[in-house]
């Protein structure tokens, strides 16, 4: 694979003094206009720029999603060879170590993220405008937001409150552990709720709620089961959502911020688009890893082989489920469909490595015109569908199920998902107790294939050894912090368990 040199959109800078000189005189030693982040947030526009400099880091999650799916038991990682991008290909062997690009960026971006929410709520009180409580409460769950994924990944976190951290500081702020961090983002989120509106102002914003399921989720994960229950039927009975009839529709470009959207990353192919279009200032990089390699035919196009789903995660798919076509694409079989394409020329794709034949068709790049902007490989426009309603009815479900509180009820969120997909009530599930949950847990896997959730479910449920090959207890539940941390603090944060 070529190597590609991803820019990031600056929207803001953090730390640095911005100067910006009127004169024609270059050597200047006093610029006309001056600020730094010290004199910034003077108006209600200057805290909206930095709130969309918040955002912008949602984009860069495209990893979080692939590593996800990559590190789990549905896909393999794929790529030219076996050396390809060498951080995934460790991360799919669980070979993994704390020299590792990858998962350094995950570290870097999701600070990045949480530093940007800080710098908001550090100058929170400096400035009042219409509307201010709404801005903190984006921000917030912004940070809980970024927060979240950093604890899935690496446990115990350095925390700094509302303020940001400084040079030295890594040296002195220990890391908090697992459930501090967690306590910081029910805070967040909690306070989210209460102030966001149910309603986005523009599409990507977050909404009430997109906190409470974040929420939900986080009880989850915690195994606060009535809690998560209670809030996570909250979003439920609001009436703000709901299951899309076509679960294929869903995943095209004509279906993104549908009904069935709680919370999505935007993307879009239009370069520095970030504040006409809030999140999205850059493409979707996920879509075209995960593209067919050197494919030519009809609706995709062609990408870079990672990602590649198992025969056994196919086979996880009962008889009947029409999400299996949606989330799989058996390569052999389409181009057998589609062999009149192009005059006759039919299908052609090349194999990669660890080929199964399967491709993860959800976030495939789809055909664009030849005039679209940026690298059609690493600019793709398909959104994230970071929270789905399916997803918070199967939440719902588990933490009823495990609650031991409403089978009934959890029978029922389960069965609405099940009727979707199957198209009918002849698949309804009718057990209870034990063999509901794992019902349940059997369900997350296939409606939610390819969107970056199956480690972490089979991690947080204890599933994970004997289903992860080469997932060792007591060490891979979490990944290394990256040895550039480890030696930066100086002894103040201990590596985790096993590395």
């Amino acid at each position: 694979m070529k190597k590609y040199l991803i820019t990031t959109i600056i929207t803001l800078t953090l730390f640095s003094t911005i100067s910006i000189s009127c004169s024609d005189d270059f050597v200047s030693p006093k610029p006309k206009y001056s600020i730094d982040s010290e004199n910034y947030f003077n108006s209600k526009e200057d805290y909206d720029d930095a709130l969309v400099a918040a955002y912008d880091l949602l984009q860069s999650s495209y990893v979080n999603v692939l590593l996800g799916e990559i590190a789990s038991d549905n896909t393999l990682c794929g790529g030219e060879s076996p050396t390809d991008v060498i951080g995934f290909q460790q991360i799919d062997d669980m070979i993994h170590t704390p020299v590792n690009s990858n998962l350094r960026d995950i570290w870097n971006w999701m600070f990045a993220g949480v530093q940007r929410a800080n710098y908001i709520l550090e100058f929170k009180d400096k400035t009042d405008f219409e509307g201010k409580n709404q801005l903190i409460a984006e921000t917030r769950f912004l940070r809980a937001y970024y927060q979240f994924e950093l604890v899935k990944w690496f446990g115990g976190i350095p925390m700094k409150g509302d303020v940001r951290f400084k040079v030295g500081d890594e040296k002195t702020v220990a890391r908090a552990s697992a459930q501090e961090v967690y306590a910081s983002i029910e805070a967040d989120l909690i306070f989210a709720a209460a102030n966001l509106s149910p309603t986005a102002s523009q599409k990507g914003r977050v909404t009430k709620g997109a906190a409470q399921a974040l929420l939900g989720k986080a009880y989850l994960y915690q195994n606060k089961f009535a809690q998560a229950a209670a809030v996570l039927d909250a979003v439920i009975t609001s009436g703000k959502y709901s299951l899309q009839s076509d679960y294929d529709a869903m995943f095209e470009l004509d279906g993104e911020n549908g009904t069935e959207s709680v919370f999505e990353v935007q993307y879009t192919d239009v370069e520095g688009a970030g504040f006409t279009c809030l999140q999205c200032s850059e493409g979707n990089v996920a879509v075209g890893f995960s593209g067919i390699r050197n494919y030519s035919g009809p609706l995709f196009s062609s990408g870079f082989s990672f990602n590649i789903p198992t025969k056994e995660s196919a086979d996880a798919f009962e008889v009947g489920d029409k999400r299996k076509d949606v989330a799989i694409l058996d390569i052999v079989a389409w181009a057998a469909a589609n062999a009149s394409f192009d005059g006759g020329k039919g299908v052609s794709f090349g194999k990669g490595n660890e080929d199964t034949g399967y491709f993860n068709r959800k976030y495939l790049p789809r055909k664009r015109s030849a005039t679209a902007a940026g690298d059609l490989n690493l600019t793709n426009p398909n959104n994230y569908r970071a929270i789905r309603y399916a997803d918070v009815l199967l939440m719902a479900a588990e933490a009823y199920s495990r609650a031991g509180t409403n089978d009934a009820k959890a029978r029922d969120y389960l069965n609405q998902v099940r009727r979707r997909a199957f198209g009918d009530n002849n698949h309804d599930i009718s057990v209870s107790g034990a063999a509901l949950t794992d019902f349940i847990w059997a369900e997350r896997r296939v409606e939610l294939f390819g969107e970056g959730h199956r480690f972490f479910d089979l991690v947080r449920t204890g599933k994970a050894v004997g289903k992860i090959p080469g997932f060792k207890a007591n060490k891979n539940e979490l990944f290394p912090l990256p040895i550039e941390e480890i030696q930066f603090a100086n002894g103040n944060w201990q590596q985790n368990p096993g590395y």
